[in-house]
């Protein structure tokens, strides 16, 4: 009888996600659960501990292996869960060397690393699009965030290897990459010649013509220089969705947060990215009751999903980060800090749901992800597919809102890339829209072009044509 194939719970961002790729195949063939964690708050080291209880209770058997930041940064704590079996770092979580030893924890000073991504996973399985790390680390000292000393400095893939491991990924069928990063903006500070990350988008684009779709996680927005931004503004292929990390809307508190850009340069740079690419959809991070924060900083902060344009808003209520300068600060009331997050999540809600209503009657190139009735569009709307028949006949949109499509052999509709059949993959999902042929089945991972008829308050849904 086989072993039970291994497993791998990732938590929190997308650099995890592919790292966590990577470790799959590190542990292959053995009877082994590995949770990489995640600390960017206390509810997500709390998130982290429920999942070990609930992997251990799912596979009582099998080594369980906790990785990840909330690992590094309290290793001994994590080796004291009865639960745990062993605790490996993030300096360590992708080297071979770390699963084949025995010791309960292999966590080293990540503060001394001045490399990333040693070894590239070979597939995302499961995944429609793939992440690839390009940086790791940060240099930066925002005073509320502990990722640095769970992440190391901030150390980048030279532009060779990415451009190889992205090619390698569009052969095997990926028509979506994610470029992923703790501060993606920083790449290239530490490799020779300092090139930047519109360098390295640019290069992955020339080199790699094949690859339909590029991504961005998220950018520090000070950071976007004029090759990046002609690129993500300009460039077909970029998808038009940026998520900018602003944390608050009030000068003061950014200034106390270490951040290094101010409320009108926020607003400055969305206005500026609108007006070369209309279509762009802006998502952002935003704390609630960061300490000293009153009734008029925060009432900034929640003006800035307007002033903004902010349609996909991540919000996070504050935490103190034991360490951390933040934690030292005169703290707001926990009433209140829930109080105004839940105002902040009403009001983002509120806003992508205007905007999801406005994509009525569009067309969309939408990335279909598992069970193959769904999937995101460029803008990252998420988009599900309904059964209603159409008729394949000419659509007038904007060019600028689209994408350009895995298929090889378009048809084109009034200016859309309209796919005519659609790649095979083993083992995936497939769906066929009413009067489509055997070989034009559409499966996961491909990018079909959606006609939008419908909106409700959190997706899009629409027929494919």
């Amino acid at each position: 009888m086989s072993a039970p194939a291994p497993e791998v719970i990732s938590l929190g961002c997308r650099l995890n996600i592919a790292e966590s790729e990577t470790i799959r195949t590190l542990i292959a063939g053995r009877d082994t659960v590995v949770v990489n964690s995640c600390a960017v708050t206390n509810a997500a080291v709390k998130a982290t501990r429920v999942a070990i209880r609930r992997a251990r209770r799912a596979r009582p058997g099998a080594e369980l292996v906790v990785t990840g930041c909330a690992a590094q940064l309290d290793p001994q704590g994590f080796a004291a869960m009865p639960e745990v079996d062993r605790v490996i770092g993030n300096g360590e979580k992708l080297l071979p060397a770390a699963w084949d030893s025995l010791a309960p924890v292999v966590v080293g000073d990540i503060m001394q690393l001045r490399e990333t991504a040693p070894h590239l996973a070979a597939s995302f399985t499961g995944h429609a699009r793939a992440f690839v790390e390009v940086q790791n680390g940060c240099d930066h000292r925002c005073t509320f965030c502990a990722i640095p000393f769970g992440r190391g400095p901030s150390r980048s893939v030279p532009a060779g290897a990415v451009v190889e491991r992205i090619a390698g990924l569009v052969d095997a069928g990926h028509a979506e990459v994610v470029l992923t990063g703790v501060d993606l903006t920083s790449y290239g500070h530490d490799l020779p010649g300092a090139p930047t990350l519109g360098m390295l988008v640019e290069r992955i684009l020339r080199h790699v013509p094949k690859l339909a779709r590029l991504r961005l996680s998220s950018l520090d927005s000070i950071e976007i220089d004029e090759r990046l931004f002609e690129l993500v503004t300009g460039e077909a292929r970029v998808m038009p969705h940026l998520h900018l990390s602003f944390q608050a809307g009030n000068d003061l508190i950014l200034k106390r947060m270490k951040r290094r850009h101010s409320r009108a340069q926020a607003v400055a740079t969305v206005a500026r990215l609108k007006a070369a690419r209309p279509e762009i959809a802006i998502g952002a991070d935003l704390i609630a009751g960061f300490p000293t924060e009153d009734a008029g900083m925060f009432a900034e902060t929640l003006a800035l999903i307007d002033d903004a344009d902010i349609v996909h808003g991540h919000i996070f209520p504050y935490s103190p980060r034991a360490g951390t300068p933040a934690a030292r600060m005169p703290q707001v009331d926990a009433g209140a800090i829930r109080a105004r997050a839940e105002r902040l999540r009403d009001a983002a809600a509120r806003r992508k749901a205007a905007w999801l209503a406005a994509q009525v009657g569009s067309v969309q190139q939408v990335l279909l992800e598992r069970p193959g009735d769904r999937g995101h569009a460029g803008n990252f709307a998420e988009v599900r597919l309904t059964p209603t028949p159409v008729r394949a006949e000419p659509v007038e949109a904007p060019l600028s809102s689209g994408a350009a499509l895995a298929d090889s052999s378009p048809s084109t509709v009034s200016g859309w890339n309209v796919p005519r059949t659609f790649q095979s993959r083993p083992g995936a999902s497939t769906t066929r829209s009413p009067g489509r042929t055997e070989n034009e089945m559409a499966r996961t991972g491909d990018v079909v072009a959606v006609r939008i008829t419908h909106a409700t308050d959190t997706h899009l849904l629409g027929t494919m044509i």
